[in-house]
């Protein structure tokens, strides 16, 4: 099992590997409004553990330039591990 945290509020929540991080980050109160990496509603920095996240999608290379520390919650999934996000 992986987990994410949300380095705010330090809420932890573990998810099977290969979640998408979307679906977590919205119990921590992020809003996800287009779900196809056009928007950007859910841009997020990664604290900690982007390797531990899916290879970025032409969409969030579109948005940041290929920096791991920046991901869409949208496009992103966790492989394993840990990960930290804030947004």
């Amino acid at each position: 099992m992986a987990k994410i945290k949300y380095a705010r509020t330090g809420e932890e929540l573990e998810v099977k590997d290969g979640a998408d991080l979307k679906t977590a980050c919205e119990k921590f109160g992020l809003v996800v409004v287009c779900k196809d990496g056009l928007c950007g509603s859910c841009m997020m920095n990664i604290v900690e553990g982007e390797n531990n996240l899916s290879k970025m999608t032409p969409q969030e290379i579109n948005f940041f330039g290929g920096n791991k520390k920046n991901r869409l919650g949208c496009q992103c999934k966790i492989k394993k591990g840990k990960v930290v996000v804030d947004f």
